[in-house]
């Protein structure tokens, strides 16, 4: 297999088109030079966000978004490296409050927690590389 993007929208009040945010993850991965990578991008509500948050980081609130970062060769050669879950509610709050659209605000927040599957951590070189991915998520078709 060459490349594995798999993407869940658990939402059923909200539509979301997967294939945008599938070219997305495709760009990602050819801009960092990934091979073979496997990714899930899984887009939830709150209680969901908040229920894994909580269970995985102790903090019992809603938060926008968690990568679950794997990073692990399978035998079948491929590099699975792990899952991004972003709740649609925060992300669509956090819009308004920034002024931007829904559809902006989750691409960012797909980069976002790309680069956390990546390995940066908010400490060493997430927000640069955040700046330096900024003028391509603003587009809706990222080539």
């Amino acid at each position: 297999m060459d490349t594995m993007i798999e993407i869940q929208n658990r939402l059923t009040n909200r539509r979301i088109d997967p294939a945008d945010f599938e070219r997305l993850l495709r760009s990602l991965i050819r801009r960092y030079r990934v091979r073979r990578p496997s990714v899930t991008l899984v887009f939830v509500g709150d209680a969901a966000i908040r229920r894994l948050n909580r269970v995985y980081r102790k903090k019992d609130k809603a938060t926008d978004v968690l990568s679950f970062p794997l990073m692990e060769k399978g035998p079948d050669g491929d590099l699975h490296m792990g899952d991004i879950i972003i709740s649609v509610p925060r992300a669509a709050a956090q819009a308004g409050e920034l002024g931007h659209s829904l559809d902006q605000e989750l691409r960012y927040l797909t980069a976002h927690g790309f680069l956390h599957l990546l390995g940066f951590e908010h400490s060493r070189g997430h927000e640069e590389e955040e700046k330096k991915l900024a003028p391509s998520l603003v587009l809706k078709k990222v080539k």
